[in-house]
């Protein structure tokens, strides 16, 4: 027969537990504590002994004992979370379970507790809860952004027919000009929120990091002189793919905060180097295994708290107040980041600056930024079909065909689409396609146009930038894609490039 375990062999045991074991008497002092126990709460064991509880709970949970001792009177235990303070004061999470030892008249004696730090725990269930606020948000924005560029593609649509029939003397055409620029500003607001959405890519190609940070920060540094930029840049740096405008408004977002926050001057330390994933352990994401471009940027500003900290990629949240900021500027960069596959990270405390982490996909190649999107207007006389929701976006979208020489037949919808082309597929020539439709979206449409005639010429639209799904659906066989608004200009050149064998996609 197995003899019963001695004291010292029982000790030993209690002292390797990974979790704080205690027992107090009924007084409220110490009778034992394990190692952990002590461990967690600063203490050595020798110095917990005779110490009373209070000298290791919160001051509210102190408040909360006499409810919980209640508890353990009817029930005999008691379980749940608390708040312990070590030697220090820090205060910390707990769980604890907390049983009564009576003898062997039942007489209650002491308490046994058994408690698990938690803070680990409770940190990543608030990075949890922070990720799934900012997807909720993102998905919030992108549909602000996508319903607010469809009524720009109204007015900037409206506003291209009416300029083709105004003389430039005309006093109402700087007018108009002036509306089209306003529509340019609107476009630009939503790109952030798009930016946010992560829904804002458009154009990713090979690009060197670099050079995008030497030549933003030079431009900046004309306006900014009060401010003095250094480099350390890796003269080995791997190449990203990316979009070239998009990288540009990150690192302009990250100036001009860094600006805010060092109003009476300051510096400001951009570096760049190659790593791996290895370099983000320990974060709350887990990234994609393989090579990165890391990007940091330190400012000697004045710092943020924790609050601030934890919200500054927030859409709309700002410490500038309504008048001077909308609140979108690092929670694009925060949107844009993401769209690239990267990871953004950032380290600050009130009176010691701000540090930016930006870790970007690495790609070994690096390629030229291409051309600029033609100003010219190109005529045609092909039957364009037109495929929207939107009442305004038909009329108008309509109006710029004819006024380009076109026969435009307009669809509302994705079905009504389909039924028309049955009918007039030998009819039209090219389909100008809504991606975000109710009834049956663009992605479906387009599925059931090529099953009808799989050599259809299809150009897709939409209020959203050009993300994944987007490029999913040109690898499928689209033939193109332009983003609302538009104007007249930029779509007379995606549809003759597409009817004339182009690349289609050079602008996109």
């Amino acid at each position: 027969m197995k003899e019963i375990p001695t004291y010292d062999e029982l000790k030993l045991a209690l002292d390797q537990s990974v979790d704080g074991i205690s027992i107090h008497g009924m007084d409220g002092r110490f009778i034992y504590v394990n190692k952990a126990f002590a461990s967690m709460h600063g203490y050595s064991s020798e110095e917990l002994i005779g110490m009373k509880i209070g000298g290791t709970v919160s001051e509210e949970e102190l408040r909360n004992n006499l409810h919980r001792k209640n508890h353990i009177l009817n029930d005999g235990s008691w379980t749940g979370e608390s708040t312990h303070r070590r030697n220090d004061g820090h205060h910390f999470p707990v769980f604890i379970s907390i049983t009564q030892l009576v003898n062997h008249k039942e007489a209650p004696e002491a308490y046994l507790s058994f408690v698990r730090d938690i803070s680990q725990q409770k940190e990543i269930e608030a990075q949890l809860r922070h990720a799934q606020k900012m997807e909720a948000l993102g998905t919030l924005a992108g549909g602000i952004a996508h319903n607010f560029n469809n009524l720009l593609m109204g007015i900037q649509g409206t506003a291209s027919l009416v300029l083709l029939d105004t003389d430039p003397d005309h006093p109402h055409y700087q007018r108009l000009k002036s509306i089209e620029k306003l529509v340019h500003s609107g476009s630009k607001l939503t790109n952030q929120l798009l930016g946010y959405a992560r829904e804002g890519r458009y154009e990713v190609k090979p690009s060197h990091l670099n050079q995008l940070v030497q030549e933003t920060a030079e431009t900046f540094a004309i306006a900014k002189k009060e401010i003095r930029i250094h480099f350390d840049l890796d003269a080995n740096l791997l190449g990203i793919r990316a979009d070239q405008d998009q990288i540009e408004q990150v690192l302009l977002n990250f100036y001009i905060n860094a600006a805010e926050a060092m109003k009476s001057g300051g510096d400001l330390y951009l570096s760049t180097k190659n790593v791996t994933h290895e370099a983000m352990k320990g974060k709350p994401y887990k990234p994609k295994k393989g090579p990165y471009v890391l990007l940091t940027v330190k400012d000697t500003g004045i710092g943020m708290d924790r609050e601030t900290k934890d919200r500054i990629f927030e859409p709309f949240f700002t410490t500038k107040g309504l008048v001077s900021g909308t609140g979108l500027g690092l929670s694009s960069v925060y949107g844009i980041v993401k769209a690239h596959g990267g990871y953004i990270d950032v380290q600050s405390e009130i009176g010691k600056g701000a540090i930016f982490y930006v870790y970007l996909p690495a790609w070994e190649k690096t390629s030229p930024k291409g051309p600029s999107p033609s100003k010219e207007t190109y005529p045609g006389e092909e039957t364009i079909l037109i495929v929207d929701d939107e009442d305004i976006i038909l009329t108008v979208g309509e109006q710029m065909l004819q006024s380009m020489g076109y026969r435009a037949v307009a669809a509302q919808g994705g079905r009504a689409a389909v039924e028309l082309y049955k009918e007039k597929k030998d009819m039209i020539d090219l389909v100008v396609l809504d991606l975000i439709m109710p009834d049956l979206g663009g992605a479906e449409t387009f599925e059931f146009l090529k099953q009808i005639d799989p050599n259809i010429k299809v150009l897709l639209s939409s209020g959203y930038g050009r993300d994944g799904h987007v490029e999913e659906i040109l690898e499928r066989g689209c033939d193109g894609f332009i983003q609302k608004p538009f104007d007249i200009n930029e779509l007379s050149s995606k549809i003759r490039g597409i009817l004339d064998h182009q690349s289609s996609d050079l602008n996109c």
